[in-house]
């Protein structure tokens, strides 16, 4: 795993150091994208490596002692890659993806493998015709909910879809969708957040003069 670093060297430090400026980030998790894909397409294993980084992605955003790793400012290169050699190693993934990963941590990118996950995600989702949604919730959708979220979704004009969920209990209820630019919210937080502006401002009629008869 070393197309996608060829402008980048490892060296020691805290893993986190030498993170790219924000409006690169869509053009490093580009890079490390097509050099995963290419590799899991010439070894014949693309499909396995898609459902892998899938549960990396998850993995990656909900468990507390990789986030704890992914977190802490002041970690080492050489201690966040055993810990997530040894984590990895203990839930199954591949070598391939275990190299991703150490590659990734050794051109500082420690902190940007969320973002290095989704673009594959993307970026297989974009060759194979697929629109991703990402869909927040407070509490995970049922299957129910998932067949009747992809027929509205259909309905709307996304015929190929496929959702990517998210928890995230402070949206309190509803959901929020997000396909491409376009952002779709109708959770609970932001309609109380709707409430609360709307109860801010001066009724018709009312005076914004303290005192006015």
């Amino acid at each position: 795993m070393t197309s996608a670093s060829s402008s980048e060297t490892a060296g020691p430090g805290r893993a986190d150091a030498g993170r790219a400026d924000p409006g690169r980030g869509s053009n490093l998790a580009g890079r490390y994208a097509i050099a995963l894909y290419d590799l899991a397409a010439e070894q014949g294993v693309l499909d396995q490596t898609v459902e892998q980084v899938t549960a990396l992605d998850r993995l990656l955003r909900t468990a507390p002692e990789i986030r704890k790793v992914i977190t802490t400012p002041t970690i080492r290169q050489d201690e966040a890659r055993s810990a997530f050699d040894a984590a990895l190693a203990a839930e199954g993934f591949s070598e391939l993806i275990r190299r991703f990963v150490g590659t990734a941590i050794a051109n500082r990118r420690l902190r940007q493998l969320p973002e290095l996950t989704t673009g594959f995600l993307a970026h297989v989702a974009e060759k194979r015709g697929i629109v991703v949604a990402d869909v927040n919730t407070a509490h995970p959708l049922t299957d129910t909910q998932k067949v009747q979220l992809t027929a509205r979704l259909t309905e709307a004009g996304y015929p190929k879809v496929e959702l990517r969920e998210h928890v995230d209990p402070e949206l309190l209820g509803g959901l929020v969708v997000k396909i491409g630019a376009r952002l779709y919210d109708t959770s609970l937080r932001s309609r109380l957040q709707r409430l609360r502006h709307a109860m801010r401002q001066p009724q018709p009629g009312q005076s914004m003069t303290k005192g006015a008869a």
